[in-house]
């Protein structure tokens, strides 16, 4: 592990961060009216020299009081830099401006995890997703996902999705290697690494997943040329009595066992391995936290957990990857190759039958 074994801040930088800490939530809305409002735009069209607040205020038509309480945030955020009496845009604010995944990142926050963080102390005590009462009476996020409120149902699908696709053309040349005839999704969502396959490679795709999310699969499919190669099987992998078919190729698994706890995914990879032929493979993609290539790769996975923990079903989390290799040695099971840094920190566990 590359990060967190030891204390270097001093004493000053370490009081400094307890303050960032203390007055982070201040600090992520003002971020997110000064770009909402469009101060941030105002200041990204203005350039190097900047925007006087009374120039501010007329461009973005905000108050002239709003400007100052925000802009002056922004100076101790970070998004701004003063230039005499004008406010400029600083490169963190560009990024905040621009760059895709900041912008993922911070709609996701504030739509779908927000309000029900506040939640977090009792979800933790209770082993529930507590937060999740911000959107209704559900005991898991996952077969609220078709009925989530606007934006966050928007955005719920636009991070699940932006982190598993870039990692789609790196993954589905390891997974190629074999030549499987047929590759079993579980946990396929909306069919997105289904429909790379099918229009990518000669596999056929037979995707597992909640009824819920077999229909929105199934939506997602219509008219589609390749249609006749996805077919979908409708299952909750927590129920005892769900099995999965036998002598299969391979079994993908993408972001989908970090919506487990760890007794959880020991059921499931034991269903996997009934379920794999002699010479089959399980594929895992996942975002393990030791594995991100930078420091704040961490973090960010480190985050998600608590998104596990308050809004989506209380017991999972972002795995570090010794337990995940722990998990699949009980369940007779073993790792022979690993792949790191698919895409956006993601890591592909390829498995086979312990011999």
């Amino acid at each position: 592990m590359k990060y967190y074994e030891e204390d270097k801040l001093s004493a000053l930088e370490s009081l400094s961060l307890a303050q960032r800490i203390a007055f982070a939530p201040f600090m992520f809305q003002a971020t997110l009216a000064a770009r909402n409002l469009g101060l941030l735009k105002a200041l990204d069209e203005a350039g190097k020299h900047g925007l006087s607040s009374e120039q501010l205020a007329e461009q973005a038509q905000v108050s002239l009081y709003g400007v100052k309480v925000l802009m002056d945030m922004g100076l101790s955020s970070g998004i701004a830099w003063k230039k005499g009496e004008h406010y400029v845009l600083s490169k963190t604010g560009h990024f905040i401006l621009h760059d895709r995944m900041t912008q993922v990142n911070l709609d996701f926050t504030q739509d779908v995890c927000y309000q029900g963080l506040a939640a977090l102390e009792d979800s933790i005590k209770n082993g529930k997703p507590e937060g999740l009462k911000v959107f209704g009476d559900w005991p898991t996020i996952y077969p609220a996902l078709s009925s989530l409120p606007e934006p966050a149902k928007t955005s719920w699908f636009e991070f699940d999705h932006y982190y598993s696709d870039q990692s789609f053309p790196d993954a589905l040349p390891v997974v190629m290697k074999h030549q499987p005839k047929v590759l079993m999704d579980i946990g396929g969502n909306t069919g997105q690494w289904a429909r790379y396959c099918v229009e990518n490679s000669d596999i056929n795709v037979v995707v597992v997943d909640l009824p819920e999310q077999i229909a929105l699969l199934n939506q997602a499919m219509l008219d589609h040329p390749e249609a006749h190669r996805v077919t979908s099987s409708p299952a909750n992998m927590l129920n005892p009595d769900s099995k999965l078919p036998a002598q299969v190729d391979a079994i993908w698994m993408s972001q989908f066992l970090d919506c487990f706890s760890e007794d959880e995914i020991l059921q499931i990879l034991l269903k996997c391995k009934d379920a794999l032929n002699e010479t089959g493979h399980l594929y895992i993609m996942e975002t393990f936290w030791d594995q991100q290539p930078y420091e704040i790769g961490a973090l960010s996975v480190n985050c998600t957990s608590l998104y596990f923990t308050a809004m989506a079903n209380g017991n999972s989390r972002m795995y570090h990857s010794d337990d995940m290799k722990k998990l699949l040695a009980q369940a007779g099971m073993a790792v022979v190759r690993q792949v790191n840094d698919l895409g956006v920190g993601h890591t592909l566990l390829e498995c086979g039958l312990k011999k």
